[in-house]
């Protein structure tokens, strides 16, 4: 046994992420129970040279999570770690994940501010990587972190707080600073909301974008490539309480379920076998939209079941830019003849004053690729490459957990904030013990 080992210890067989897009053979896997034990795990792993990485959920299509050495598992490090009522806030240990929380605030009144799509990721994986969810006046989930319980590089256990500049770098530190503990999250009294989902030409859509993200609570809508459709997205945050209407539950399951993801998936694989047909198979489920009202709680409302495996490109451009480059977006599909059968993401977050969130000091626009794991591997690889080079354009910066290409010294003009962070790095892991080959090349 090693003499750093503390915590539980697991095979370490070949890991692969959710959407199949990384693997790693890490030499072993620790479970460790609280921050102590990671502090030994992390104080032994740098006297003998090895790295140590956290692994959340595995729901980043990077390799930010990678490695073949160390890899912490934080699955006996969940719920509840303290509940401050009067200030509206919770902290949560770190392998929490985000569909666990709701029903840990429920008692207590809360809920968190926004939320993304997919909730299987663990909270301190999710703010690691900058996910998000809509809405101009929110921003995404690390926007919400107060604070953290992280240990550094040299074993050393840290509590960084609101108004600490330090916060700043750790609510959305891509696994660069330290290995979470807990996290404290700023909620918001418990509500509900009212979803109007609605097709939309993607003429209308692109073009009454900016006003809706400034008009509605939160927005989003998702263009189907190679028609002309859209189906649009409005939820409206309404008081605790109120009543839930629109379809029942067996609606919703053939909704969610049925149409969404089985249904899809075996419409995806004929795509596979004959790509000729995609275009027309996604002609025929556009004009197959139709609208619908709902009322339920936030997190009925905000996330949804997505079993269907893909891999994903994310950028955030300038919100103004949305409309244009999706045009831009379009023709490239259009030229290049590509057959995408998943449907493009469109949302809106506000800008924030982290360092490397992708909306740091600027309203940003959302835009999302999408395909799906089965497809070929080098039509997908020059799809995302075309959307890459589309967003770079407009000064785009990558979801860190999604598919991209940029290296430190695009990031180095990205970020107004980035030599800040590199600075931040360096004090709290002066060593590199959680560096991997991801983080050498965004950050250098």
């Amino acid at each position: 046994m090693s003499k750093y080992f503390s915590g539980r210890k697991a095979p370490a067989p070949r890991w692969h992420n959710w959407g199949r897009t990384v693997s790693c053979a890490p030499s072993r896997t620790e479970l460790p129970s609280d921050a102590l034990q990671i502090s030994r795990i992390v104080t032994g792993a740098a006297e003998s040279g090895a790295t140590v990485k956290p692994v959340g959920a595995g729901h980043s299509f990077t390799s930010i999570a990678a490695t073949d050495d160390i890899r912490l598992d934080l699955r006996n490090m969940r719920g509840l770690s303290g509940v401050d009522t009067t200030r509206k806030q919770v902290t949560l240990y770190a392998g929490t994940h985000l569909h666990e929380i709701p029903g840990l605030l429920v008692p207590h009144g809360l809920a968190m501010a926004n939320l993304g799509d997919i909730d299987r990721q663990t909270i301190s994986g999710a703010i690691s990587t900058g996910t998000h969810g809509t809405g101009l006046g929110f921003g995404g989930i690390a926007t919400q972190i107060v604070g953290a319980k992280l240990v550094t590089g040299t074993g050393e256990i840290r509590t960084v707080s609101a108004g600490d500049d330090d916060l700043r770098a750790v609510a959305l530190g891509l696994g660069a600073l330290g290995v979470l503990a807990e996290v404290t999250v700023q909620c918001v009294d418990a509500f509900c909301l009212r979803a109007e989902e609605r097709p939309r030409t993607a003429d209308e859509a692109f073009g009454t974008f900016l006003d809706e993200v400034a008009a509605q609570d939160h927005y989003e809508f998702y263009w189907f490539p190679h028609t002309s459709q859209t189906l649009t997205k409005t939820n409206t945050r309404l008081p605790a309480g109120t009543d839930p209407d629109g379809p029942g539950k067996v609606r919703r399951y053939v909704d969610d379920e049925l149409l969404s993801n089985k249904m899809f998936r075996a419409l995806c694989e004929v795509g596979v076998k004959a790509p000729r047909l995609v275009k027309p198979i996604n002609q025929l489920t556009s004009r197959a939209l139709s609208a619908r009202t709902f009322t339920d709680v936030s997190t009925g409302v905000f996330t949804s079941s997505r079993n269907v495996r893909f891999g994903e490109s994310e950028f955030a451009i300038p919100l103004e830019a949305v409309p244009e480059a999706l045009r831009d977006l379009r023709n490239m599909i259009d030229r290049k003849g590509f057959r995408v059968s998943f449907p493009i993401e469109v949302r809106a977050a506000g800008a924030d004053d982290l360092l490397l969130s992708t909306a740091s000091g600027r309203d940003s626009g959302y835009i999302a690729v999408h395909r799906y794991h089965r497809d070929d591997p080098a039509d997908s690889a020059a799809y995302f490459a075309g959307f890459e080079a589309i967003m770079v354009g407009y000064g785009g910066r990558p979801h860190w957990g999604k598919l991209h290409t940029r290296d430190a010294s695009y990031f180095r003009e990205a970020y107004p904030g980035f030599e800040e962070f590199l600075a931040v790095r360096d004090r709290y892991d002066p060593d590199r013990v959680f560096a991997n080959p991801y983080l050498k090349k965004v950050l250098g």
